[in-house]
């Protein structure tokens, strides 16, 4: 029986058509010999699939100078593909696969990742659940704690370091390296969350391992009772979400409108649950003006848009393609800035309900 090919990475990408120049969402998936591109990520059927064999990828790819952080495949026939990534980090984490597996397929070897469970192995004696009751021990597991990241707050939670101390003391490993194997599976199976940008990066596959022995990677149990806080830009005071879930960031934003293509400054709180970007009047008003549904979309950065007036707006620009394929432009007030907002968005996006 023929093995099927292994699923190196899958995500949502803005894909260039193949006739005209229209950049759509879609879901792509990089197998060992090929990638395959959805139009959802529910479907069953791609609506395409590009080889891998004798194809060379060129990144950073500059034919689109409005569009940053672009890749472009050339398969053998010299037929090119453009991709384009929400920010820097994915963008290289995506190419650097790609290269892999077409270095692979040309040397007839198998694809397979550095990884920590080399010369490691487990004890099959190891009862995930059982070791979740002990970390949550209020006397003897793992301390929850309120830790502070990036003007915002985050309850109950604790350090991925943290956790391969605990790990380490309590002798249900034998180091630190079998600590991260250990974590890795706990985070897998649902027992730990990630919170934070940091750890949230590295369980959707931007880092060598999923969990992070880091003093800055947060993680909580998921019936801990989390919550995260976010500093007012105004006033520096924490701001309790009004709304239910947890505040992921928040400040104003310039807003291009759908009809008279105009711009208007807007406040915009960015929440996970429900996996909404709502936005106000910033001069006051406790109901939002509108929301962008977040679950599923794709977000980039975007230098210029056509029948656009620019507002100084190099660098700061970026685009939101809902699921359904709406298309909301919005500026922020530095590059720092428009590269938060995106991360942010891009996280909810896929973990948010």
């Amino acid at each position: 029986m023929e093995r099927e090919p292994m699923r190196i990475r899958e995500g949502y990408l803005v894909k260039k058509g193949s006739m005209f120049n229209t950049w759509k969402p879609m879901w792509v998936v990089l197998l060992e010999d090929g990638i395959e591109f959805y139009k959802r990520k529910a479907d069953n059927s791609p609506k395409g699939m590009i080889p891998l064999k004798g194809s060379t990828i060129h990144s950073p790819c500059q034919d689109f100078g409005k569009r940053m952080f672009v890749f472009k495949l050339t398969v053998a026939k010299q037929q090119d593909h453009f991709f384009q990534a929400a920010y820097l980090e994915e963008r290289d984490a995506w190419v650097r696969d790609i290269k892999k597996a077409i270095h692979c397929i040309d040397g007839g070897q198998r694809f397979a990742r550095k990884s920590t469970r080399k010369s490691i192995r487990l004890p099959e004696t190891i009862n995930l659940s059982a070791l979740y009751l002990s970390m949550k021990d209020p006397e003897k597991g793992i301390k929850e704690l309120k830790l502070e990241k990036d003007k915002r707050v985050f309850n109950h939670c604790f350090t991925g370091t943290c956790v391969i101390d605990w790990l380490v003391s309590s002798s249900s490993i034998r180091n630190r390296k079998e600590g991260l194997l250990l974590a890795s599976s706990l985070l897998s199976e649902g027992y730990l969350q990630p919170a934070g940008d940091t750890s949230k990066a590295a369980a959707e596959g931007l880092s060598d391992t999923p969990f992070l022995d880091l003093s800055d990677a947060y993680y909580y149990f998921p019936d801990s009772g989390f919550f995260c806080e976010g500093y007012s830009s105004d006033d520096d005071v924490v701001l309790k979400e009004e709304f239910r879930g947890t505040i992921v960031k928040q400040g104003c934003l310039l807003k291009q409108g759908h009809r008279r293509k105009n711009w208007k400054v807007r406040k915009f709180i960015l929440r996970d649950d429900p996996a909404y970007l709502h936005y106000y009047d910033p001069a006051g008003g406790e109901e939002p003006l509108g929301a962008i549904h977040l679950r599923g979309c794709v977000v980039t950065a975007v230098e210029d848009m056509p029948d656009t007036k620019k507002y100084d707006a190099d660098n700061i620009l970026f685009e939101i393609i809902t699921a359904n394929e709406i298309h909301y432009y919005l500026q922020a007030a530095s590059s720092t800035e428009r590269t938060e907002w995106i991360k942010a968005i891009q996280s909810v996006s896929r973990t948010g309900k």
